[in-house]
């Protein structure tokens, strides 16, 4: 499922209208967005949670040269699955 299904589907199972739908999806992606810039943790009950992950540093490899070159640290959201979706899939 996208974006676009996600916000049809929202918009039928809540006889909304698709604009309105559309708003209220953007606005929850976007506040999601914002914790996790904050470095906030997002937890949804049965689905999972969102939390952003640092990576130190460290020294690689270019696949083409062979020559070490230094990555550095960065940041990346992460999504662990709750158990309620877990079992859901997994049945």
């Amino acid at each position: 499922m996208n974006k676009s299904q996600l916000v049809e589907a929202l918009a039928k199972t809540e006889n909304l209208t698709i604009k309105t739908a559309e708003e209220i999806v953007n606005t929850v992606f976007k506040e999601m967005e914002k914790a996790l810039v904050q470095g906030s943790r997002i937890e949804i009950r049965g689905l999972g949670s969102f939390k952003v992950k640092e990576y130190a540093s460290y020294n690689g490899r270019n696949p083409k040269t062979g020559k070490i070159i230094q990555v550095q640290g960065k940041k990346l959201p992460f999504f662990k699955v709750g158990r309620g979706l877990k079992e859901m899939v997994d049945t």
